[in-house]
């Protein structure tokens, strides 16, 4: 349960406390900001890809798992490229990384008890 609760607060902070509007922009594959900002302008899967390692660290930092974490990297950039594709919204993929967080769990709390 603690650890599940630490996985939440770290989710909450990677999404929406070290996530500036311009990553939360940026990491969107159809958004035109490269063109409005440059050509030095970094693409929108550098975008995703860095939004994506900070959840990977946070589950790597609560879990200890450097498996967990790339996992994470993984799923988070999947659920958000399926949500800037607009396959899913906003409350799809919250529940969605919820999920993830609860999975990594089960699977801790199965190796413990093996």
């Amino acid at each position: 349960m603690l650890v599940f609760f630490q996985l939440l607060i770290g989710h909450a902070i990677a999404d929406f406390v070290l996530q500036s509007d311009t990553m939360a922009r940026a990491k969107v594959r159809h958004a035109k900001m490269a063109g409005d900002m440059g050509p030095g302008f970094p693409p929108w899967y550098y975008w995703l890809s860095a939004h994506a390692l900070v959840h990977g660290g946070a589950v790597l930092l609560v879990t200890g798992s450097a498996t967990l974490g790339l996992l994470e990297v993984a799923l988070h950039w999947s659920i958000d490229f399926a949500k800037s594709q607009r396959w899913i919204n906003f409350h799809i993929d919250q529940a969605l990384h919820v999920l993830c967080k609860l999975g990594y769990c089960l699977f801790i709390y199965s190796q413990h008890a093996a």
